[in-house]
């Protein structure tokens, strides 16, 4: 599994599910409409899947409230339902290698990281919340005698979701396994750039007992089938990681449909302040180059702003070019390769924008720059580094989503803070100093979802994930994202 043979091989027989999933069979679009998915490591087609509109949503929605209001889910124990969502847990494990070539095939990534994170936190995520199910407790309020006030978390009803395709598995099991857990009936939008490990799932999520209808898979472009999940009266509430932008059209929905909830966690230019009583420069820069250039720099928490003290910035530029030599961009199947492809050529493009755009506004180019031509495909861009970065840049405005850093030094504490939280985001941020008053202080001040402290990007499924500003509100992961998929419930009994 670690020999790059082996995955070529592997992917040359791979399957790939080309049609939706809605009750428990495959769905291909009434109007016969479909996309193509190509890999960007090579500019293959792997699969022209079913592109839904409206009727395909119609009918996954009236599926999923008759599985609802039926009860076969939502009113099974909890023991009952962790059962089958640990049993899930189990399967996502048992098809590791299919689950991660099928994201580093469709969106690029490096098949190890897809084999070695994404599918093991993937099923991680489903046993955590399993296991939180029969541990979790509802509560009566302190009420006068002869009265008892009982408030219980009931699920919501019908869940959308929608994913990106940065991490296709991740993303979706953050926001299905907590839905699912909580007794809800969920439709699943992924990506069209990487829709397969989604269906792979709800495949194994039928194997493993989650009956027909609970979970179903609508495959299509966002301004259709995600649009149209979007206006749809009779969804609940609806989840949605990805840009800033498409954020601000499901909150539009919303407001021209039902009033559902929406649950934004969209775009972030996270800063990364390393100030010169960082005791440990080589791993700043080490964990600084993994904040930026992990993913091909296609992760919404990167850390794309580098804010570093002016009198170590030329030291520590110097230790950062040094990284870029172990960030250099391989074919995803390639177990050494620790970049890969960009998505798609169309964001691949964008990325290249922004480069020559920062050059031409002044920017000091100091590392990569440029594409690589790899397998015949030119999505693979090298890990890029750009100094002399002023604050009115579109390269420190804007989130590329790609393996470029801004860097832009500070002389005081206050002056990086304020740069720090000069922003339209506040998803996440990181410090790096050895003075633990600082530390607490700096981290205190900072508008931030997630402040990690002598690391980068600190993560477990444990503690919430989420910011502010436009970054979006509420939170993936830990028991406080029961909150977006339950609502409070109060039940007053008068004794008589």
């Amino acid at each position: 599994m670690t020999d790059f043979e082996h995955w070529q091989q592997r992917g040359g027989h791979q399957r790939f599910i080309d049609a939706a999933l809605i009750a428990g069979r495959p769905h291909q679009a009434r109007n016969g409409k479909t996309f193509a998915v190509i890999n960007p490591a090579t500019n293959a087609v792997l699969a022209n899947v079913a592109a839904c509109s409206d009727t395909e949503v119609d009918l996954a929605v009236s599926v999923a409230r008759k599985s609802f209001e039926s009860g076969p889910w939502a009113r099974m124990q909890p023991k009952e339902r962790k059962a089958i969502l640990l049993r899930l847990s189990e399967l996502i494990l048992a098809h590791r290698e299919e689950l991660a070539l099928l994201d580093s095939l469709s969106m690029g990534k490096p098949v190890m990281d897809a084999y070695s994170i994404d599918v093991p936190g993937a099923a991680h995520v489903f046993a955590w919340y399993a296991e939180s199910l029969d541990k979790l407790y509802d509560q009566v309020a302190p009420t006068g005698p002869g009265t008892l006030a009982t408030i219980t978390r009931v699920p919501l009803g019908v869940i959308a979701a929608v994913v990106p395709w940065n991490f296709p598995l991740d993303m979706a099991a953050w926001k299905l396994a907590p839905a699912l857990a909580a007794g809800n009936s969920v439709i699943l939008k992924p990506a069209e750039q990487s829709p397969f490990s989604a269906l792979r799932m709800a495949e194994l999520a039928l194997e493993a007992g989650v009956p027909e209808g609970v979970f179903n898979v609508v495959t299509g472009l966002g301004e259709q089938a995600g649009r149209a999940l979007g206006l749809h009266p009779d969804v609940d509430a609806l989840a949605f990681t990805g840009s800033t932008q498409v954020g601000k059209y499901f909150m539009q929905y919303a407001a021209q449909s039902n009033l559902k909830q929406v649950w934004l966690e969209c775009g972030g230019k996270s800063p990364n302040l390393v100030f010169a009583d960082c005791q440990d420069l080589d791993l700043a820069a080490e964990k600084a180059a993994f904040g930026i250039f992990f993913n091909q720099g296609e992760v919404c928490s990167a850390n794309s702003r580098l804010l570093v003290q002016r009198s170590i910035h030329d030291e520590f530029v110097e230790r950062l070019i040094e990284q870029t030599r172990h960030w250099q961009p391989g074919d995803p199947l390639n177990p050494a390769s620790r970049m890969g492809a960009i998505v798609d050529a169309n964001q691949a493009a964008r990325v290249m924008e922004y480069i020559t755009e920062a050059s031409a506004s002044g920017a000091r180019l100091v590392a990569g720059g440029d594409r690589v031509v790899i397998n015949g495909s030119n999505n693979f861009i090298q890990p890029t580094l750009f100094t002399h970065v002023t604050r009115d840049m579109r390269l420190s405005r804007e989130e590329v989503f790609g393996p470029v850093l801004a860097i832009t030094p500070f002389d005081t504490e206050d002056e990086a803070v304020q740069m720090a939280n000069d922003h339209i985001y506040g998803l996440a941020a990181s410090v790096w100093s050895d003075d633990l008053n600082r530390a607490h202080r700096v981290a205190s001040r900072l508008n931030a979802g997630t402040v990690s402290v002598n690391t980068v990007d600190a993560l477990d499924v444990t503690v919430p994930f989420g910011g502010g500003k436009q970054s979006g509100f509420g939170r993936d992961l830990s028991l406080h994202s029961f909150d977006k998929y339950t609502q409070l419930k109060t039940t007053w009994f008068q004794l008589r």
